[in-house]
C-alpha cells in the first residue's frame, strides 16, 4: 500500500489519521511517511522507500535503529514476562543508575511518559511548597497535561495553537508565562505573585521550538531566584537527558535543578518517563508521603530492561557521545558552508547531537525570534529533502537527531541533499515563482478534501 492509501484508511478510524499531531506532516504539506522498519540510521517506509533518518523516534534511538544491545534486551526481558503489576529488581537498578548519573538527584519515581513525569513533578512541587502557581516559558513544551499546554512549542506552535480547547480557565490561571532567556520577566512574575510560586519548569535546552539553548546567565539567575524565594526549579530533560551528556544538563550547563524529568532515551525507544529530585522533596510521594501518583505499567520490566541496557552501554562507551557530537558538528559546519556559498543567512543551531536549521536571518534566543521563521520555505525544503531520501523533522520547530549509526556516507549524502534542496527553493523564490510553495500544500489539501468526503 502507498502512504496515501494507508493515510486515507487511518483517517477513518484515528483523528487526523495519526496518534500524535506532528506525525501528520500537515504543516509541511505532505502526507505521513508510514514506517515499516528501521536499520541503523535508515528507515524504510511501507511504500518501500528508504530514508536516512534524523527523527530517530524523536530522540530515544541514540544508537540508531535495531541496535543489538537494545534488541537483545527486549528479547531477553520478554521471555521472562511483559508485566507483573509488582515491583522488580530492574526498577531499583534503573533508579540507582539515574541517581548516580545526575548531580543533585537523590530519589526517582518511574512513570510511562514525559507528560506524566512533568505533571507529577509539578504536583510534588506544589505539595512540597504548599503553593499553587507555576512558571513556564513561551515555546517550551512539557507534554499535554492541562496546566502546561499554554504557549507551548512543537506541535502546538506548528499548528498555531497556543492553548487547547477543553482546558478550564481555572487551571490555566495557575500557570504564569514568562519569556525564555529573559530573566527580568521571571523576576517581575515572582515579585507580582509574592510567595505563591511553587515551581519554575523549563527545558534547559529548548528543543520543541527548534534548538534554542538557555544562556548560562539565564539559568544561573533562575537558580538564584529559586533559592531566594523557596521555589522548586525543575529541568525538563525528556529530550536532553542522557543525550547532551551522559550526566545530562548539569554536566553540560553547570546548573543543578531541584527536580528533573526524563523520558525518551531512558526507555531505549519503549514508552517510559521518570521524575526525580532531592530526598526531602521526593519523600512526599505516595506511599511514603501524601502526594499521590500511581501507574499500572510504571517501571514495567520491558522498558526498564531496554533502558538499563542502553544507558549502561552509553556509560561504558563514552566514545558514542564523542562520535555523535562530532557528526552533528560536521553537519552544522557543512550547512553553514552551504549557506555561505549560496549567500543565505539562515540560522543553524546545534547543541551537542541536536540540530535545527531555522529559516530566518534573525539571531534566535527567544520564542519571539523563532516565530520569524519562514515556515512555507521550510515546508518546501522538507519536501525536497524527502524526495532525496532524507527524513528530517516535519516541522520547523522540532530538532534533528544525530545517532551513533549515522555514517560518514550518510552525513555527506545529507549535506548534498541540503544544498540541492536550498538551491531549488531559492531558484523558485528568485524567479518570483510561488507555484513551488503553493504546490507544497496543494496535494495535501486535495487529500484532505477526499478524506472529508469519505467521512
Amino acid at each position: 500500500m502507498t502512504n496515501q492509501e494507508i493515510f486515507e484508511e487511518a483517517c477513518q478510524y484515528i483523528p487526523g489519521g495519526v496518534n500524535s499531531p506532528v506525525r501528520a506532516f500537515k504543516s509541511v504539506g505532505e502526507i505521513p511517511v508510514f514506517a515499516k522498519k528501521g536499520d541503523k540510521a535508515h528507515l524504510f517506509g511501507e511504500d518501500g522507500v528508504e530514508y536516512i533518518d534524523y527523527i530517530c523516534s524523536w530522540g530515544p534511538l541514540i544508537l540508531g535503529h535495531n541496535h543489538p544491545v537494545v534488541q537483545n534486551a527486549i528479547i531477553e526481558a520478554s521471555q521472562l514476562g511483559t508485566s507483573f503489576g509488582l515491583p522488580t529488581k530492574l526498577e531499583v537498578a534503573m533508579a540507582k543508575l539515574i541517581v548516580d548519573s545526575y548531580q543533585g538527584i537523590e530519589m526517582v519515581r518511574m512513570v510511562n511518559s514525559g507528560t506524566e513525569a512533568t505533571m507529577s513533578a509539578l504536583r510534588v512541587a506544589r505539595g512540597f511548597t504548599g503553593r499553587n502557581k507555576i512558571i513556564k516559558f513561551e515555546g517550551n513544551y512539557h507534554g499535554h497535561s492541562d496546566g502546561l499546554l499554554v504557549k507551548t512549542g512543537s506541535g502546538a506552535l506548528t499548528f498555531n495553537l497556543p492553548t487547547s480547547p477543553g482546558i478550564p480557565q481555572e487551571i490555566i490561571s495557575q500557570t504564569i508565562i514568562c519569556k525564555y532567556n529573559d530573566l527580568s520577566s521571571v523576576i517581575a512574575a515572582v515579585e507580582q505573585n509574592n510567595k505563591d510560586i511553587a515551581a519554575i519548569i523549563l527545558e534547559p535546552v529548548a528543543a520543541n521550538m527548534g534548538i534554542v539553548p538557555a544562556t548560562k546567565e539565564f539559568l544561573t539567575g533562575l537558580r538564584t531566584l529559586c533559592d531566594q524565594n523557596g521555589i522548586v526549579l525543575i529541568f525538563d530533560e525528556v529530550i536532553t537527558g542522557f543525550r547532551v551528556s551522559y550526566h545530562s544538563c548539569p554536566d553540560y550547563l553547570g546548573v543543578i535543578p531541584d527536580m528533573v524529568c526524563f523520558g525518551k532515551i531512558i526507555g531505549g525507544g519503549l514508552p517510559v518517563g521518570a521524575y526525580g529530585g532531592k530526598k526531602e522533596i521526593m519523600s512526599l510521594v505516595s506511599p511514603q508521603g501524601p502526594v499521590y501518583q500511581a501507574g499500572t505499567l510504571s517501571g514495567n520490566p520491558l522498558a526498564m530492561s531496554v533502558g538499563l541496557a542502553q544507558l549502561s552501554y552509553l556509560n561504558n562507551h563514552p566514545d558514542v557521545y564523542e562520535y555523535i557530537n562530532k557528526a552533528a558538528n560536521y553537519l552544522e559546519n557543512g550547512i553553514k558552508t552551504i549557506l555561505s556559498t549560496l549567500s543565505l543567512d539562515y540560522q543553524v543551531h546545534r547543541c551537542q547531537s541536536l540540530l535545527t536549521l531555522f529559516f530566518t536571518n534573525k539571531p534566535i534566543t527567544t520564542f519571539e525570534d523563532v516565530q520569524t521563521c519562514n515556515t512555507e520555505m521550510y515546508a518546501l525544503f522538507f519536501r525536497e529533502m524527502l524526495r532525496q531520501g532524507i527524513l528530517i523533522a516535519p516541522s520547523q520547530f522540532e530538532a534533528w537527531f544525530v545517532s551513533a549509526a549515522h555514517s560518514q556516507i550518510d552525513l555527506d549524502n545529507t549535506l548534498n541533499a541540503i544544498k540541492k534542496a536550498l538551491v531549488k527553493c531559492h531558484d523558485a523564490l528568485e524567479m518570483n515563482n510561488h507555484s513551488e510553495l503553493e504546490s507544497t500544500f496543494q496535494h495535501n489539501d486535495m487529500l484532505i478534501l477526499k478524506i472529508k468526503q469519505l467521512l
